[in-house]
């Protein structure tokens, strides 16, 4: 085998996946994670088709079960918590969901025995040559590799070594969100939710397993805003700006909010690449082609993304070039159906009160509506639009 040493960045979903399938094919893998720990915390996310079909592959499922949720009614209310629409249990579900620090510690578990792990270091430069990679860590350890592979999410700083400033690539879909763990102080059970919205803004409470935590989430609508992804407090300032004097909950979750222990924040947005591999450097999941949380198949993305990765570069026997333009080719149709999927994200933030209006109404009907197997059948169609090879 060819190119074996290889090295990934981001040790979120997208990183580890990758990692099991290299190491069943006898690469030697190394990962960098720029968090001291896997991190814990954020949404639900779910599975569907092809996804399910490689999970299976991974005999993954069972221990994915074990933290497995399933999304409760959905309701939406008025500022005094009065019931204005619902949608039933399950409605945002797939075939399989878990949230997404749960599903990233069961990829953990299952590569770290044959994986390196290195936490709290990230790459700081990237030398290529003729035989391979010179790789410097912000620790000050400089590495060699065959290849390099960045799977550190949208905001992905392999990306920015390799192909420039995220600006070229970046998409702002309009939106601004915030997610962090609370009490259950509204006593939701059965992974039930509200939302509650006003012009220009949303937010939402979800009940966790087991009903002992909730979920908070915090969206708004806003041209692009510059600021620095890795600063929290100013990161927490903005919501609390934004959310000043709203009503319903959200003063308490606010307060909350403070001392959230997996507080995250960042724009809803799209990676949009002309191509995801420069010389021995390629990226994996949002890195390089970021649906947005709209689209609901971001990990599914990652997940089949990192089998046709591994696979392609397994069958080529270690030739990169022709691995990474099969991967792409294979890749593109899944990439360009689900970006598509997140076409029209400011109806779920309307920033009109005749569109604020408009939604209420539609939420009021589509249960009742054959539209509403049309909102739960267009993830799956996405999906399908790909059908991976045995490798």
């Amino acid at each position: 085998m060819n190119n074996k040493k290889i090295l990934i960045s981001g040790a979120s979903v997208a990183g580890p996946a990758l990692a099991f399938w290299l190491n069943r094919y006898g690469f030697e893998v190394t990962v960098v994670e720029r968090a001291p720990v896997i991190r814990p915390g954020g949404y639900a996310i779910d599975f569907r088709g092809p996804a399910m079909q490689v999970l299976e592959k991974m005999r993954i499922v069972e221990a994915i079960k074990k933290f497995e949720t399933r999304a409760g009614k959905i309701t939406i209310v008025n500022k005094n918590n009065k019931k204005m629409a619902s949608m039933p249990d399950g409605f945002t579900s797939g075939e399989l969901e878990i949230m997404r620090g749960d599903l990233a510690n069961v990829f953990y578990e299952a590569t770290n025995g044959d994986a390196e792990y290195i936490f709290d270091d990230s790459i700081v430069r990237l030398a290529e040559d003729a035989a391979g990679v010179e790789v410097t860590f912000s620790s000050g350890t400089v590495r060699r590799f065959d290849l390099v592979i960045g799977a550190d999410g949208l905001h992905s700083n392999v990306r920015s070594l390799a192909f420039g400033d995220e600006a070229k690539f970046m998409h702002h879909l309009g939106i601004y969100f915030a997610i962090f763990t609370t009490p259950n102080f509204m006593e939701l059970q059965d992974m039930a939710g509200l939302y509650y919205g006003t012009l220009g803004k949303r937010v939402g409470v979800f009940s966790a397993k087991e009903d002992t935590k909730a979920r908070a989430s915090f969206y708004f609508a806003s041209p692009q805003i510059s600021y620095d992804y890795r600063d929290i407090n100013r990161q927490k300032e903005m919501i609390h700006a934004r959310f000043a004097g709203e009503q319903w909950q959200v003063p308490q979750l606010l307060g909350y909010m403070e001392n959230a222990p997996d507080f995250y924040f960042d724009s809803v947005s799209q990676i949009r690449m002309d191509r995801w591999s420069k010389g021995r450097v390629v990226l994996l999941g949002d890195a390089g082609y970021c649906a947005s949380p709209m689209s609901g198949m971001g990990t599914s993305m990652a997940i089949i993304g990192a089998y046709i990765l591994a696979g392609e570069l397994k069958e080529a026997n270690g030739n990169y070039a022709v691995a990474f333009n099969r991967y792409e080719q294979a890749m593109r149709p899944l990439v360009t159906a689900c970006q598509k999927l997140a076409e029209g994200a400011e109806w779920f933030v309307p920033q009109t009160r005749l569109k604020l209006w408009m939604r209420r109404q539609i939420w009021k009907i589509l249960p009742y509506t054959p539209w509403k197997n049309m909102m739960i059948d267009m993830p799956m169609k996405a999906a399908n639009t790909i059908s991976p090879k045995d490798y």
